[in-house]
């Protein structure tokens, strides 16, 4: 930097414009986000092949399944949970926290049910040190969807971990046996302001069979990490947008079923049919003394078929 020591001996910063330029440029997220070209890089013969590879092999590796052959779970029962508190204004993920988990969440809803057309999915928020179901578990992913276009998403305060996942755990202790009980966090803040010793709800998780998993979007964080390894979930640190839905959508296939649940058993379930009738009718369950359960699970057979695929993939093409 070069200086000027006047007759005053008081020094005069030439390079003040250039010191204000720089630090007009911001971040250097910020500056990364505006100027996506940058990530261009010329090999040796002046051309983009290398740069061009590695993309197209970050697409490949997004668009591969697991074809390994385990027994997964075609019922699920699934808790989301967001975090709405004050660091989700943050805008280290563009155009901020809370924008973007809100349009990755609507993806990740719709994705869900189209993965899991008969398993059930529930919205919780959490702010102000005080949990809040804004849709309990529903089989329609537009329910889900519409409440949080509708409702008035703001963000306050400080979290609560264990008020979120107690408030999920009191609906998914009453859901059948033969689904899967999970819970998905996704979570801003490095703190949680919680009334009493989360890990007792962390034991509580594990004794009655809850998966929980976790995506951070700021750093890890040592109880988050326990809880995951705990209940064989899944924890994982964002880096960028593209690996937040990554992280997001990594969860949507069904998960392993455990040891303790590979007993197999037989569900009831209907299988409507489309009929047009010239009359009005009326139709009745005639066997309603039978059916144990009071709730009758109806499911298209092409639902069917499509779990079918997905517990059963077949094998990646390769070029």
């Amino acid at each position: 930097m070069t200086k000027i020591i006047n007759s005053n001996e008081e020094l005069i910063d030439i390079d003040d414009e250039a010191q204000n330029a720089n630090q007009q440029i911001g971040y250097a997220w910020e500056e990364e986000y505006k100027r996506s070209w940058d990530v261009l890089q010329e090999d040796e013969d002046g051309g983009l092949k290398h740069t061009v590879e590695h993309l197209q092999s970050r697409k490949r590796k997004r668009l591969e399944r697991d074809t390994s052959i385990i027994k997964r779970g075609i019922i699920r029962h699934m808790f989301l949970i967001i975090d709405l508190s004050e660091a989700m204004l943050e805008k280290d993920l563009r155009p901020s926290r809370l924008d973007l988990t809100l349009s990755y969440a609507e993806q990740f809803i719709l994705e869900f049910f189209d993965q899991n057309p008969i398993s059930q999915l529930g919205v919780i928020v959490s702010k102000s040190g005080v949990a809040e179901k804004l849709m309990g578990l529903t089989g329609n992913p537009m329910d889900n969807i519409n409440v949080l276009k509708k409702k008035n998403i703001d963000t306050d305060g400080e979290p609560s971990l264990q008020n979120a996942l107690e408030m999920a755990r009191s609906s998914l202790i009453h859901v059948p046996a033969h689904g899967s009980r999970e819970i998905l966090i996704i979570m801003g803040s490095l703190t949680s302001c919680d009334p009493g010793d989360i890990n007792e709800t962390i034991d509580n998780l594990v004794s009655e069979n809850i998966r929980v998993s976790i995506v951070g979007l700021a750093a890890e964080v040592q109880i988050c990490k326990l809880m995951c390894k705990k209940t064989k979930g899944t924890y994982g640190v964002v880096l960028n947008e593209a690996h937040f839905k990554d992280l997001l959508f990594e969860i949507i296939p069904p998960p392993p079923v455990s040891i303790v649940k590979s007993k197999s058993e037989l569900v009831v379930m209907g299988f409507p049919r489309g009929v047009n009738e010239s009359m009005p009718s009326l139709c009745a369950c005639i066997d309603c003394t039978a059916i144990r359960s009071p709730f009758l699970v109806v499911i298209y057979a092409l639902d069917v078929i499509q779990k079918y695929v997905i517990c059963l993939p077949i094998a990646q093409y390769v070029n």
